[in-house]
């Protein structure tokens, strides 16, 4: 037995030599590529920021009142949108909310512009799906600090990094809820819309989209929730934001700078998710 053991241990299969190998070659080979998508995304997130900048806080406040109005016709979530807002303002982090708000609005563009249509092939065809299941399994369980490294040999400390390492983690869920919702569309309407003659197209844009909206806005909603959950990691390679100051307090153990940086995030949160949420809309 403990020769069995010595030949299985002694023979071990070069799995992190050949990830780096991989990374080494990518890194020397494919640095103008790198470059572009670097100079692409810090672009994004440049035109994102200052855009949520360009408003006096107290107006940023009113117009997300307003959106809000807009997507739920609640005043009572309105009023909640303010009074977190305002809470925010009050304690001082106003600036990173917005950096980590670019950061979550940036992945979620990124996001859901892959999976939306990666879902839609994918519920089109079963076989796709079926070997792409084990890849976003893959993507949705390795631990997230590992997408860190990569994205650091790449592309370097900051916000671009940061952001790769959030979409790789997040693009899992608007693939897997697009393909629910075109795969969930009724038998009955796609067989009434091919018998009054409507074209693929048509019925991708006209019956399955539409019937696949609910799981659709379920999977932004998600992408959300999750690209806000990654905030405190993204500060770890040098994203700014609201996962400086957690990160800050984790390293000086400031019990009172760690509690509010992170019921702030949890505001955030509380906030998105009731402006997007599918249940309040009419």
């Amino acid at each position: 037995m403990e020769q069995l053991t010595a030949l299985v241990t002694d023979n071990k299969i070069p799995v992190g030599r050949t990830a780096k190998s991989v990374f080494d070659w990518l890194n020397a080979h494919a640095a103008g590529l790198f470059n572009t998508i670097s100079g692409a995304i810090d672009w994004l997130i440049g035109r994102i920021l200052a855009a949520l900048e360009a408003p006096h806080p107290l107006l940023f406040i009113l117009l997300a009142a307003a959106l809000t109005w807009a997507l739920q016709r609640s005043w009572k979530t309105c009023l909640l949108v303010v009074l977190g807002l305002l809470f925010i303002l009050n304690q001082g982090y106003w600036d990173e909310m917005l950096q980590s708000l670019t950061l979550v609005l940036a992945a979620c563009l990124v996001c859901m512009a892959i999976g939306v249509p990666v879902g839609i092939a994918a519920a089109h065809r079963p076989r796709l799906y079926a070997w792409m299941r084990p890849v976003l399994d893959l993507m949705q369980t390795l631990p997230t600090f590992v997408y860190l490294i990569p994205a650091i040999v790449f592309f370097g400390i900051g916000m671009v990094p940061g952001m790769l390492a959030t979409v790789i983690f997040v693009l899992p869920a608007p693939i897997r809820l697009t393909q629910l919702g075109i795969a969930s569309t009724p038998p009955a309407l796609i067989e009434a819309a091919t018998a009054f003659g409507a074209t693929p197209r048509q019925l991708l844009w006209k019956v399955e989209l539409p019937s696949a909206l609910p799981q659709i806005m379920a999977g932004l909603n998600q992408t959300i929730m999750l690209s806000l959950s990654m905030v405190v990691i993204a500060a770890l390679v040098g994203a700014s934001g609201l996962g400086v100051p957690v990160v800050r307090a984790l390293n000086s153990v400031n019990t009172s700078l760690g509690f509010e940086s992170g019921f702030v995030i949890v505001v955030v949160a509380i906030l998105l998710d009731r402006m997007l949420r599918m249940e309040g809309r009419k």
